[in-house]
């Protein structure tokens, strides 16, 4: 990739068009491209955009989760451990949480979320975006995870998670914070 991504800057540098589409998706988003870009931006060849399909923000739109705050968070780990560390350390996030996964793994890791955020934390599995047999399921974690036990899912899947709610301090938290405050003078 590294190869012919030089060859194609070289071929830029030169005053030729070179295109990068994707055959499912956005480009450089858990798609390839990345070492082509910067490779173009090291030798500061000109570089434009034009968006394209993108599984991600269709499956935020479809999930009828918010989506005025999100994160894309790409595919979690292969590893059982280091996917539980993963979404462990995602927990207490609070925007929406967009995920890829692969169909053989999907169980496994709605088996993880549920165990990470919580059994109740509201989510949806859309597989095949914008395909023939498009399909978006929604409900908490620990349905999904069952439903995902039965269904054969195929296909690219996106999961996204609904962040954490925001809680209201408890009477204990802010009378530590106020000890806190006259402590320092104020």
């Amino acid at each position: 990739e590294s190869h012919v991504a030089q060859r194609l800057v070289e071929r830029v540098l030169a005053g030729a068009t070179v295109v990068v589409v994707s055959d499912a998706g956005m480009p450089l988003v858990s798609d390839p491209g990345y070492r082509l870009l910067t490779a173009a931006i090291a030798a500061d060849a000109p570089i434009e955009v034009l968006p394209g399909p993108s599984a991600a923000l269709a499956a935020l739109a479809l999930s009828g989760l918010p989506t005025d705050r999100f994160a894309f968070e790409g595919f979690p780990p292969r590893k059982e451990g280091e996917k539980a560390s993963a979404l462990a350390a995602l927990a207490a996030e609070q925007r929406t949480l967009i995920f890829f996964e692969s169909p053989h793994r999907v169980r496994a890791t709605l088996h993880a979320m549920a165990e990470a955020f919580g059994p109740d934390r509201q989510a949806s599995v859309s597989r095949e975006i914008t395909k023939r047999y498009e399909q978006t399921r929604r409900g908490p974690l620990t349905e999904l995870a069952a439903w995902a036990a039965v269904e054969e899912l195929r296909g690219e899947i996106a999961i996204v998670v609904a962040g954490r709610p925001a809680q209201a301090p408890t009477l204990d938290q802010l009378v530590a914070g106020a000890l806190t405050r006259v402590g320092e003078g104020e």
